[in-house]
Order: structure tokens, then C-alpha cells, then sequence
């Protein structure tokens, strides 16, 4: 009931200051390609219990790819690269925590593709609410570009990052308690916050070895 009552009390502050960032960004959609602002998908959430996860549109609506982003999308727009580099085009899933679809902290709402294939795994995890964020979602700021170095975005996806992914996310679920949920939002704020010019790391490895390096330079760093 406490973690509830944070989540509700902190998702309307936090929208109402991301309010103007909200409008700026709708206006900045529509005038950078056609199509809604808001981008709607089920997920699956507490439970098992499918929901519309909202996000603001990133990608070019005329193309079709699969239901997640593997590595360098062609799908993805001009402003939606900003929008998903800054994770601007989260915000509106506060309107989720909101309904009580989601929490503030809790493990990523997933496509019911994949809770289908991890059932087990997320038979443990969909106990609780997922979030916004967790441990699996800061280590894996980068999970975009890692794929892109991989001459197997979706087989790495399934085999490496997934695992990885609901091993952090369960550990965390077992050992959570209020401070801990308090550290991991001070450390996305921390992580989603502009830290002078974007650009790519420079790793010098092989390119088997690349994703694993970033990886390892990214943990602690946020992810959508």
C-alpha cells in the first residue's frame, strides 16, 4: 500500500513537470512525420494481465518490423532518435502508474511474445506491478546500439541480453525494499539526464567482443 501511495504521488508530480517537455515533444512529432503522438502497444503486466503501454511515437508508422527494436531500426524518425536518447518518449507511461498498470520501479513490462517464450521467468516476475525502471533497465541504457554490433541482433537478444535481463530484474524483486526503489529513481534521473554531446564510446575490441564491453561501460546507465 506504501509503494503504491509513492507511486501515485510521485507520477503526478512528475508529470506535471514534464508537462511542458510533453508539448514540445507532441509538437515536435507531428511536424517531423505523420501520424498520432502517442504510441500505444500491449504489454503484459501483473499477473499476466495485458495493458496499453503509452509512449510517445518514435517510428514512421508506414513501415513494418517486429514488435521490438533490434539495433539500428530504419523505423525510427528524426525526433524519435532525440526522444528515445533522452527516454523523453517514456513519460507519458506515468499515466500508466497512474491506472495501476505500472510502477515507478519495478521489472519492464514485456510483449506477450516474449512473457510467452519466458513464461517461467515471468511467472515469478509478473507478481508484482512492472516499472519504469529497475537494475536490468540501467544496465542496459544501450541495448540498441549493442545489438547493432551483433551479426545476430535477435538470437543475442534472446540468448544473452533477455537472461540477463530477468536474472538482474528477479534479484532485485527478492531484495527490494522503499530505500532501494528510492536509489534506483535517483539514479535514472541521474542517468536520463544530458550529459554534454551524445556521441558513440570508442571500444578498440573485436566485434564479438563490443556488445560485452559496452555492456560492461553501461552498467548502472538507464534503459527504455
Amino acid at each position: 500500500m506504501f509503494k503504491r501511495s509513492v507511486d501515485i504521488t510521485l507520477a503526478v508530480a512528475l508529470l506535471i513537470v514534464a508537462f511542458p517537455l510533453l508539448v514540445l515533444s507532441a509538437i515536435v512529432i507531428k511536424l517531423d512525420s505523420e501520424g498520432p503522438v502517442i504510441f500505444r502497444q500491449i504489454r503484459v503486466g501483473r499477473r499476466f494481465r495485458p495493458f496499453r503501454l503509452l509512449k510517445l511515437r518514435t517510428m514512421n508508422l508506414r513501415e513494418d518490423g517486429p514488435a521490438f527494436t533490434l539495433g539500428a531500426d530504419p523505423r525510427i524518425t528524426r525526433a524519435g532518435g532525440w526522444l528515445r536518447r533522452y527516454k523523453v518518449d517514456e513519460l507519458p507511461q506515468l499515466w500508466n502508474v497512474l491506472r495501476g498498470d505500472m510502477s515507478l520501479v519495478g521489472p519492464r513490462p514485456v510483449i506477450p511474445e516474449l512473457a510467452a517464450e519466458f513464461r517461467m521467468a515471468y511467472q515469478r516476475l509478473l507478481a508484482v506491478r512492472p516499472g519504469l525502471t529497475d537494475p536490468a533497465t540501467l544496465k542496459y541504457c544501450r541495448e540498441t546500439e549493442i545489438l547493432a554490433l551483433v551479426s545476430d541482433p535477435l538470437g543475442y537478444f534472446k540468448t544473452v541480453v533477455t537472461p540477463d535481463k530477468l536474472r538482474l530484474s528477479q534479484s532485485y524483486v527478492e531484495q527490494a525494499t522503499a530505500w532501494s526503489d528510492l536509489a534506483l529513481m535517483l539514479k535514472t534521473v541521474c542517468a536520463v539526464l544530458p550529459r554534454g554531446p551524445v556521441g558513440r564510446p570508442v571500444v578498440k575490441q573485436t566485434p564479438s567482443a563490443k556488445p560485452l564491453a559496452l555492456l560492461k561501460q553501461n552498467s548502472g546507465s538507464y534503459s527504455g
